[in-house]
């Protein structure tokens, strides 16, 4: 009797815990997604508390600047007219540093920041040295004859005078140094003497020179602490909400972000806007297929064949024109009116018309393509590749001796490409915080729902053994009750029973 009862309390506790268990499960399937959610948008916005907050303010991804230059091989022959040729050389690589300073959190959900950029050499990452001669266009003679193109007869000899006296050509040999970071130019120093607002620079030129040690402008973005849905984006940059670089509205909006995190809960259908302080626009990158990074889920965004597409391929581009082939974009506006070209490298996606005229272009997807790898949870970039190139539009400017019999082309300067992954304890952190726990708690949910089914069969079948045994117990039994002899011997038991004789009937 006492297991019996025993047995009863045990299939009872088990009822009960498979009960919790089983309500747990069910709570939990109804509340986790919404609490991931919620500590989701505490932890991406831009809040000191937030957990993302040191990953926005100082960059924890190792990022590098790999610079390709296309070194001119014959020089002479283009003054002449032939076809250039190109050789590319590189890639010089740079470890490049970003940390944002006078961070101030505005009344209207804003903040506002500068990121600084510096930026050093490579040399164990490099196929090169920065003492390394490279012989390129030069830019400033190239630029100042074409603006000139259309002017007096007079003063295209007095330039050529200019050039001339100062040792200009239109190409020069410079070490990669010297071309990234700057040199001293005897007719810079002469532009700002005369023209002193002409040249946005009065020092050294370099192609870099601007970005290294410097900001890329005063961002004001949204924090997304008050409003959710505007997270990240730009409401204005240098204290404008849209530019003046370009001829139509579109065109010089400023969109999207600041280029480094994105709204979280992202779909195939999401796109990825942000504006470039480099390009003077804003740019959209377009879903292309899922993928995985050090384990964590992610969505690539590349760039869709209208992002440098021209006006007439391209209608919404129009505002960029004056435009020449597709697939590059005249950034001339934004560049101190030098006829300044922004593409993929080596014309990818463009109009193959471009390559052709230059020997030495191999454009191809794997190379040449730009991605960016977001976690699609968070909107977190896990790996990013931009690719792109600067090219400068050259050809004979008659009354300009230095240009001689050169033939139209887009010849391209130099490529480069932005690269960073998430690695080492920062990735561990992100894996664990964002996947791993995220992933733990969605399989308990069930597995508390399944084991607490489980425990609750238990007493119920406990109850059906049970039942069972008492109606066994209750029924009577098959030895107690008296034997059927065959009815021949019936009557004979009968009368023996009875004490009367009996007589067999013939």
């Amino acid at each position: 009797m006492g297991n019996l009862s025993r047995a009863r309390r045990v299939t009872a506790a088990l009822g009960f815990i498979g009960l919790l268990f089983a309500v747990l499960g069910i709570i939990m399937i109804v509340m986790v997604p919404s609490i991931i959610k919620q500590q989701v948008l505490k932890n991406v916005r831009i809040d000191p508390n937030s957990l993302s907050f040191n990953m926005w303010k100082e960059i924890p991804v190792p990022f590098y600047l790999s610079v390709y230059f296309f070194n001119i091989v014959n020089p002479e022959e283009i003054i002449q007219g032939q076809k250039p040729q190109v050789q590319e050389r590189g890639p010089y690589v740079y470890r490049e540093f970003r940390h944002k300073s006078n961070i101030t959190f505005n009344n209207n959900d804003t903040v506002s920041f500068l990121e600084y950029r510096s930026y050093q050499f490579q040399p164990d990452k490099s196929r090169g040295q920065e003492s390394d001669y490279i012989v390129m266009p030069n830019i400033l003679v190239l630029s100042a004859s074409m603006m000139m193109e259309n002017r007096p007869g007079f003063l295209k000899l007095m330039m050529t005078f200019v050039f001339s006296t100062l040792g200009q050509r239109a190409f020069m040999n410079r070490t990669v140094g010297e071309i990234m970071w700057g040199y001293d130019d005897p007719l810079i120093h002469l532009i700002n003497q005369y023209f002193p607002n002409l040249l946005p620079f009065k020092g050294k030129f370099g192609l870099f020179a601007e970005l290294n040690n410097s900001d890329s402008g005063l961002f004001t973005v949204f924090t997304g602490v008050k409003d959710f849905s505007r997270i990240h984006l730009v409401d204005k940059w240098n204290g404008v909400s849209k530019v003046n670089f370009w001829h139509s509205d579109q065109c010089n909006m400023i969109n999207g972000t600041s280029g480094q995190m994105w709204a979280p809960f992202m779909t195939p259908e999401s796109s990825l806007e942000f504006y470039s302080p480099e390009a003077c626009r804003s740019m959209k990158l377009v879903y292309k297929e899922q993928g995985v990074f050090g384990g964590i889920p992610t969505f690539r965004f590349v760039a869709p064949n209208t992002l440098f597409a021209n006006g007439s391929v391209y209608p919404p581009n129009e505002g960029f024109c004056p435009c020449r082939e597709s697939g590059i974009q005249n950034v001339s506006t934004c560049r101190f009116n030098a006829p300044l070209f922004l593409s993929h490298p080596h014309f990818y996606n463009a109009d193959p018309v471009l390559a052709e005229a230059v020997s030495g272009l191999h454009p191809n997807a794997k190379e040449h393509s730009l991605f960016l790898d977001i976690h699609p949870v968070t909107g977190i970039p896990m790996n990013c590749s931009v690719k792109l190139q600067l090219s400068l539009f050259l050809k004979s400017v008659k009354g300009i001796g230095q240009t001689g019999n050169i033939q139209p082309v887009v010849l391209p300067l130099m490529w480069f490409e932005e690269s960073g992954a998430m690695e080492g304890e920062t990735l561990e952190t992100f894996y664990t915080q964002l996947v791993l726990m995220p992933k733990v708690l969605n399989y308990a949910q069930y597995v508390l729902l399944a084991l607490g089914c489980v425990l609750l069969l238990i007493p119920i079948i406990y109850q059906i053994r049970s039942q069972g045994s008492k109606d066994a117990i209750s029924q009577p039994s098959l030895a107690a009750q008296p034997a059927q002899l065959p009815s021949p011997y019936t009557p004979l038991l009968q009368d023996s029973l009875s004490g009367q004789p009996t007589s067999p009937k013939v």
